[in-house]
């Protein structure tokens, strides 16, 4: 017979990172500093998948930078709008950025048919000067790999980069590339990814910023 829990609704988030924190146990939770694991747990409460504490990194200067783009009201950009819909506007709206996301609009198909180029690729391009603190793709390499490429050439400086795109075809590729780089990052490693995990890790970081302000 199934035995389910009754939890009441609002304390269903708490019972969830208190399973996940048990599961994960002492040593788990030690392996990464405070603010990374509330990071790692939000993902896995997002994705019901512990692999991300074997796979994830972050660069040694990620939560800050990430923090202080935020509060400096510096604008988010993501690869797809199912990204956009899924970053709480609640929590970033105290600190005035905003959530950018190109890849639909009509300029950003003609320039890609210019370019010869996908979509996504042009989005990252039109998007460089638009106030960028942090970048999330979650869906498309080709958007990661852009991002890292107009960083290199010094076009594009965004405060952090989180690179979690899911997939078969440069997937893997894009983010051992990203985690090899000198500038802030959040990425995990191997084929596990996807925009619910770049969501989770956006929304992770607004939750610590609101609780700054406390």
């Amino acid at each position: 017979m199934v035995q389910l829990q009754h939890v009441a609704p609002q304390d269903i988030e708490a019972e969830s990172f208190r399973i996940i924190e048990a599961e994960l146990g002492p040593t788990g939770i030690a392996n990464l500093p405070p603010r990374e694991f509330q990071v790692l747990r939000r993902i896995i409460h997002a994705t019901g998948d512990f692999a991300f504490a074997e796979n994830i990194r972050f660069h040694p200067q990620a939560i800050d930078t990430g923090l202080a783009a935020i509060r400096s009201g510096k604008n988010i950009l993501v690869d797809v709008n199912m990204a956009a819909s899924g970053i709480s506007q609640n929590l970033l709206k105290p600190f005035g950025g905003r959530i950018i996301c190109r890849v639909h609009e009509p300029e950003t198909a003609e320039l890609a048919h210019k370019l010869g180029s996908t979509r996504s690729e042009a989005a990252m391009l039109r998007a460089q000067e638009d106030n960028i603190g942090i970048v999330a793709v979650g869906n498309a390499p080709t958007a990661l790999l852009k991002v890292m490429a107009l960083i290199d050439e010094g076009s594009f400086k965004p405060d952090l980069v989180i690179g979690v795109p899911v997939g078969f075809v440069n997937a893997v590729e894009s983010k051992e590339l990203l985690s090899r780089a000198s500038y802030p990052f959040v990425t995990a490693l191997g084929r596990k990814g996807g925009t619910p995990v770049a969501v989770a890790a956006v929304n992770a970081l607004l939750r610590l910023a609101v609780e700054s302000l406390i």
